[in-house]
Order: structure tokens, then C-alpha cells, then sequence
């Protein structure tokens, strides 16, 4: 395992401290690019919670991502994912889902990383 990139740790927890939500990142983990904006995970939750909520198959899973299931206390301890909406993963010249989608990404897994989103142009 990793030591998570300390200053890769700040990002994350002025994220979770609620006093910005408009963190672009892109991040390699695990030999993947991701790219889009950081979410405070409560905030990360609620959303994957309602996605689920509205599944037929999948419904009963939204409860496990309701917010504050097994979040820890705010300020307690320093961040160890990455939350990420309006995301997509970075294959060729394709970034997937078109729309973004909602990941979690360790930031121990975290291997390189830059402040900003990619997006590709047809110019």
C-alpha cells in the first residue's frame, strides 16, 4: 500500500470541509484516468442513494449509501477517498459515461494527479 500524497489529502478534506465543491481533479489510479469534480462524501452519498432509490432492481441497496451510513464524525480523521460526480474514465479519445457518472477513488490507489478536468474537442 501507498503513503496518500499529503497535499492530495488537503484537497480532499477542504472538499469535505464543505468550503468548496468546485474542485476539478484528474487522478491515475490503478493505471486508470479519471476525471471530474470532487463531492463532500455526504453529498456523494445522497446522490448515489437517490439513483438507487429510483432502480427497480437495485433499490434496495440505496440505504447503504443513505448519508451518514458509515461516514465518519466531520473533522475526526483526514480523508481517504476521492468522491467524484460528473465523472468519466479516459479510454482513447472517449471519456465514459458521456454524462459522468459517481466514483470513489482511494487516494492511496491515487498515483498521479493534476488540479483541472480533461475533456475532449472535435476541433
Amino acid at each position: 500500500m501507498s503513503i496518500p500524497d499529503e497535499l492530495l489529502v488537503d484537497v480532499a478534506a477542504t472538499v469535505e470541509s464543505g468550503r468548496s465543491n468546485q474542485m476539478s481533479l484528474t487522478v491515475v489510479a490503478g493505471g486508470v484516468v479519471i476525471t471530474g469534480r470532487l463531492a463532500p462524501e455526504a453529498l456523494w452519498r445522497q446522490r448515489v442513494s437517490e439513483v438507487l432509490t429510483d432502480s427497480t432492481r437495485l433499490s434496495e441497496f440505496s440505504g447503504v449509501f443513505a448519508p451518514g451510513t458509515g461516514e465518519k464524525e466531520k473533522g475526526t480523521e483526514s480523508p481517504t477517498h476521492l468522491h467524484f460526480h460528473l465523472a468519466r474514465i479516459l479510454q482513447g479519445t472517449v471519456g465514459m459515461p458521456e454524462t459522468g457518472g459517481m466514483y470513489r477513488v482511494a487516494i492511496a490507489d491515487v498515483s498521479a494527479w493534476t488540479v483541472g478536468d480533461f475533456s475532449y474537442s472535435d476541433s
